[in-house]
């Protein structure tokens, strides 16, 4: 009979103690901050943030899933802007409804998406490569939809920022329904199951009967679809679709993912770390603003912290290995 000690029986599940590890290091920015800078802890500055990161984290919740099949996306920047800049159109120059316009919009998402699936899964060829040329496309779209120009949009598209739930916005909420779905998905669901086991060796997959195929394109889809919602949230925030939106959005979500423990060689992921990943991030960028540090220091500052992630992440999958051989 096998018997379990107190030490086993305490011992919490890994993925516990990888929210308390983000939750301490946000908590840890949060503490600095809050000495360093005089008006860091005041509603204003939350309200800052809250605002911030709903497009942000929803890119980045696509971008998780990406990443768990050993892939990358560097449109979704662009894709944004080509989104928005469809959205501003339908309302301003065809007079679309509002749910019309934002059909539209989504609709751009999902083309982008089907479109770089597609490639990637019928010539094999690397996603880097494919998204990065989607990037010059939707980019190159956006401007020409525009004529280059900014397209003010107003109160049409303000409602969707303005609407509060029990004091929170309605973009925020949305971010945090879409995180906690992402994150069932993943973890509770066959499909989430199959795209770990992608990441982790994908032509395993293929020899257990499982085509990956489709599972990579539903993949690459649904990164458009939440990319296309994100440029719903911040068209609206901004009251206008600007076609240089969502420049540098892609190298953002990315640090997010990576921060949050996603690993760039596919099969591990979370999308709860990956919310976590975009709150440093944010606090980060607002706490440096505060104590008004210049944008070349806040860049190198947030870059010491992606590779400091990147390199306790490799520690930690390495103690975690040891483990599980012990």
């Amino acid at each position: 009979m096998q018997t379990v000690t107190n030490k086993e029986k305490t011992k919490l599940p890994a993925f516990v103690t990888d929210y308390l590890g983000m939750a301490a290091a946000l908590a840890l920015l949060l503490v600095i901050f809050g000495i360093s800078a005089d008006h860091f802890f005041t509603p204003a500055t939350f309200r800052i943030i809250a605002n911030q990161i709903p497009d942000t984290t929803i890119v980045a919740v696509g971008m998780t899933f990406v990443l768990i099949i050993a892939g990358i996306d560097l449109s979704v920047g662009s894709v944004m802007a080509l989104a928005g800049a469809v959205l501003g159109i339908c309302l301003v120059k065809f007079d679309f409804s509002l749910p019309a316009a934002m059909a539209a919009c989504i609709g751009v998402g999902v083309l982008c998406g089907l479109a770089n699936g597609l490639i990637i899964i019928s010539w094999k060829l690397p996603s880097f490569i494919v998204t990065l040329g989607m990037l010059e496309i939707a980019r190159g779209a956006a401007y020409h939809v525009t004529q280059s120009r900014t397209i003010y949009i107003g109160g049409a598209v303000e409602v969707i920022t303005d609407a509060r739930i029990l004091g929170f916005s309605v973009p925020f909420i949305i971010a945090v329904f879409i995180v906690v779905v992402g994150q069932f998905v993943l973890s509770r669901t066959v499909f989430g199951r199959y795209l770990i086991a992608i990441g982790t060796n994908e032509e395993a997959v293929r020899l257990s009967g499982i085509d990956p195929r489709p599972l990579k394109l539903a993949v690459f889809i649904l990164c458009g679809v939440l990319t296309s919602a994100a440029a719903v949230i911040h068209t609206a925030r901004m009251s206008a679709a600007d076609p240089n939106a969502g420049s540098g959005l892609e190298l953002q979500a990315i640090a997010a993912v990576v921060i949050g423990g996603t690993s760039l060689m596919g099969g591990r992921g979370s999308v709860v770390s990956t919310f976590f990943g975009v709150l440093i991030i944010k606090v980060l960028d607002v706490g440096l603003a505060q104590m008004g540090a210049a944008e070349s220091t806040k860049r190198i500052i947030t870059g010491c912290v992606i590779v400091a992630a990147v390199i306790l992440d490799y520690y930690r999958h390495r103690i975690g290995k040891r483990r599980k051989q012990v």
